[in-house]
């Protein structure tokens, strides 16, 4: 299905019921010849009004050479479709519907996407399911709580066919619901046809390969798990849960990076023309493993637009006229002009460095209250980067009936182009980074080396319990 992406980070090989049909065949032939299973001719409709009254099928009572026959003969293609199936034996009148003479096989004259026309009877869910995971040697089958009232079919199946121990058992428990999100297929099948998302890779999308293309590792998937743990109590995941698990997988691993999102230019006036530092950069200060990196700082940096402020609210401790912050690696800076153009738009800011401040320099202790992440302008690449968020603005999208493409987030994708150190170019398909300051990024497959394209992963701290209290 589209939901999977079967590549190696699942750690986990797909299988097929399909790869098993010529044995869930013959395991019907065996129910058969016990007498466990028959063939019927009652239309769909006749069949749920017997089930349901307890009324037992006029073709219950045929003979096992007859079913067999007919079995076959459904098999080689001679009837059309809806004319005839396969029932299980078990009790018309069984408080569990579901053992009311089940259906095992149905004909259908359609290709598969994986057998092509092999086959022009196959086998229901419930038939096929139990079987599976049989073959597969399966012994614990999880589900969810709507399929608590199958086990009894699941167990009467495998115990009628007489096969050796041991023998599968079905689980069952309360499904995983996330807040602010849809886990329903067929919900997702709609925002996917209806252009609402990309695709079933959308980084905003629960699906595996949604999942996966966002960066978020199988790591932090199972500690979310652990975290949640198994009920059968149904009820809604606050999301900021997963996100938390998620932060915390990406802050052991990450590679930390400086980006500017939003550049503004930066002259430092008593900095050399031409010149370029590398200066020594931390790659993860979680990890002492991970080493450290060259970065260049030349005259001219690109700061981000949210670190400056005109005007500045009370306490603010980035750069404003006046005032000094540190670009973190490098120096202390202090601005002492702001450029405008005609119509009154910021085009730069002129400031001048302390030159002692570096790391290693005579005024290197010097203390400023704000430290601010940098590029420098001369060496940045340019690259497309996805600012994705949750895709619904309400913890339960679908409540009450409600529909749920209502409440889609208008800001869950938000696209610019940023200015990234140079190191970013050699990004790696597989690296989980840090943007300092700002949150976790991922290199997407849409990139070209000449503009890469990242996909932000999640924010550096949780931006909605901050609206929620404003709110």
């Amino acid at each position: 299905p589209s939901t999977l992406d079967p590549r190696p980070s699942t750690a986990v090989e797909p299988f097929y019921a399909s790869d098993y049909f010529d044995q869930i065949h013959a395991y019907a032939v065996q129910l058969i010849e016990k007498g466990l299973a028959f063939v019927c001719d009652l239309s769909p409709e006749d069949t749920d009004e017997y089930r349901r009254t307890a009324k037992p099928s006029p073709f219950r009572d045929r003979s096992i050479a007859e079913n067999l026959d007919l079995f076959a003969r459904m098999k080689a293609g001679e009837y059309p479709d809806g004319t005839r199936v396969l029932r299980a034996k078990i009790d018309v009148a069984a408080p569990n519907v579901w053992l009311r003479d089940p259906l095992l096989y149905r004909i259908r004259h359609a290709a598969h996407h994986h057998t092509g026309d092999k086959w022009c009877i196959y086998p229901m869910y419930d038939f096929a399911h139990c079987l599976s995971d049989y073959i597969e040697g399966i012994t614990h089958s999880i589900c969810t709580l709507e399929f608590e009232v199958h086990r009894p079919l699941y167990d009467w199946i495998l115990e009628s066919l007489g096969l050796p121990r041991p023998l599968p058992h079905q689980y069952e428990f309360a499904k995983l619901i996330p807040s602010h999100m849809i886990v329903s297929k067929r919900k997702l099948i709609a925002l996917v046809n209806d252009g609402l998302v990309t695709g079933w890779d959308d980084p905003r999308l629960p699906t595996i390969s949604g999942i996966r293309r966002r960066g978020i590792t199988p790591e932090a998937l199972r500690a979310f798990a652990i975290g949640v743990g198994v009920t059968k109590f149904v009820s809604v995941t606050d999301i900021a849960l997963y996100e938390h698990a998620i932060r915390e997988d990406l802050n052991k691993r990450a590679l930390r990076r400086l980006a500017v999102l939003r550049p503004i230019k930066v002259v430092i006036t008593n900095y050399p023309e031409g010149q370029t530092e590398e200066l020594d950069a931390t790659n993860n200060p979680e990890d002492e493993t991970a080493g450290k990196r060259k970065v260049p700082f030349s005259r001219e940096v690109f700061i981000d637009r949210d670190d400056f402020a005109e005007v500045p609210p009370p306490k603010y401790f980035r750069l404003k006229p006046g005032g000094e912050v540190r670009l973190k690696y490098a120096y202390i800076i202090k601005c002492d002009e702001v450029v405008k153009d005609a119509a009154g738009n910021l085009v730069e800011l002129r400031c001048t460095a302390d030159l002692g401040s570096k790391t290693g320099g005579p005024t290197a202790a010097r203390k400023v209250k704000g430290t601010i992440h940098w590029v420098s302008a001369a060496h940045a690449v340019d690259a497309e980067v996805r600012l994705y968020d949750r895709l619904f603005t309400e913890a339960e999208p679908d409540a009450d009936g409600r529909d749920y493409k209502t409440v889609l987030n208008p800001r869950s994708l938000e696209v610019i182009t940023a200015k990234l150190e140079p190191s970013l170019k050699e990004a790696a398909p597989e690296a989980r980074y840090q943007f300092e300051r700002l949150g976790y990024f991922c290199l997407d497959k849409d990139g070209t080396p000449a503009k890469p394209v990242f996909n932000r992963t999640i924010t550096l701290k949780d931006t909605w319990a901050k609206e929620a209290q404003k709110g």
